[in-house]
């Protein structure tokens, strides 16, 4: 059985690859992919949301263009975390596919109407689409059959202010906004949270990126070392393995910068993993809500553990999970899909020997 998938992106690196990892899982079934500003202006990330879907040989999937800025707070991208254009060092071709007729607040609401109790939404980035839906259509909490999102930071520390998680911080109205409307639902339709606290504990290393190439088939072994120098491009022969490495590598950087490791957070793929099977993580049920006026907290998650405020949980936040379970099931997937549209060049016989050839 599929997941019938709305996706609402702001396409960074680590979106880049919960994109890859939905369109090489067959038990996804994207309806949409929304486009909000984020990591980078909204233009940008409708256009990476494109490309990959091309690189991906991806069908008819809908791109909508969504929210330029946040509801309230100027909108501060990260290009310094994802890159100019938000996706590492990797240079995409720009697609000619067609931006969707209907803006991505419209997508939500008509995709979701159309198939009430179905739907899955997976949120990505800032919650502002999302929020702006269900100003619209206050049902849509009710409808879906439930939401997945990335954000967040509650017993760990943030990685935006010394509390906040980004994606929160960019938008906390449309946040809090949308933990709200998802007040009052049976526990079975909270929203997942994947928070900081258990994203972090994903952590993909140069050797992940060579299982995966060794698996997609690509020659010759992809090879990062935290002692290449800056901006190293991959030579890998299967584009999606080359795309996905130059897009990792840059996130590798940033985090070796920022004295974290030579690894990369895998925060949103990890996410688009438990939209199709929430049970690789464990949840605790809590009352959510977001700080919006604190002079050194605004944008803070808090949850209610314990029931002080008097309010029903309304959030499932993932605390625990197996990220060598989760990886594995990564680079089986996204190895297997690059395999597939990009097999490995064979040896022909030519007048001067045996030559490569793609």
């Amino acid at each position: 059985m599929t997941v019938p998938l709305i996706v609402d992106v702001d396409t960074g690196i680590d979106d880049s690859l919960a994109l890859l990892y939905l369109l090489a899982s067959e038990d996804a079934e994207i309806l949409g992919i929304a486009s909000t500003a984020g990591n980078v202006p909204v233009n940008q990330v409708a256009a990476n949301n494109l490309a990959w879907l091309d690189l991906c040989r991806a069908g008819d999937v809908e791109v909508s263009l969504g929210a330029q800025v946040p509801l309230v707070a100027p909108l501060m991208p990260t290009e310094d975390t994802h890159g100019p254009q938000g996706i590492g060092y990797a240079e995409l071709p720009v697609s000619t596919r067609p931006l969707s007729d209907r803006d991505a607040t419209t997508m939500w609401i008509e995709l979701v109407r159309s198939r009430p109790g179905e739907i899955t939404g997976l949120v990505t980035g800032p919650l502002t689409n999302l929020a702006l839906a269900i100003r619209r259509d206050p049902e849509l909490p009710r409808l879906l059959k439930r939401l997945v999102l990335m954000g967040g930071a509650f017993q760990h520390q943030g990685n935006t202010t010394p509390t906040s998680e980004w994606n929160i911080a960019v938008d906390p109205e449309a946040a809090a906004e949308v933990f709200a409307a998802f007040s009052g639902l049976p526990p079975e339709r909270h929203p997942i949270v994947c928070a900081l606290d258990i994203t972090e504990t994903v952590e993909m290393t140069p050797e992940h990126i060579r299982r995966l190439a060794e698996r997609a088939g690509s020659i010759p072994a992809e090879s990062i070392s935290s002692s290449d120098a800056p901006g190293v491009r991959s030579t890998a022969s299967n584009p999606i393995v080359r795309h996905f490495s130059d897009a990792v590598r840059f996130y590798l950087e940033f985090h070796r910068d920022h004295d974290q490791g030579f690894l990369a957070h895998m925060h949103d793929p990890f996410a688009a993993a438990l939209a199709l099977d929430a049970d690789i993580a464990t949840y605790r049920h809590a009352t959510v809500d977001v700080e919006l006026v604190g002079t050194l907290t605004r944008g803070t998650t808090v949850a209610d553990w314990r029931g002080m405020w008097g309010r029903e949980p309304n959030a499932a936040i993932a605390t625990r999970t197996d990220p060598e379970a989760f990886f594995d099931r990564l680079i089986e997937r996204v190895g297997e899909l690059a395999a597939r549209l990009y097999p490995a060049p064979g040896p022909k016989e030519g007048a001067s020997g045996i030559e490569r050839v793609e």
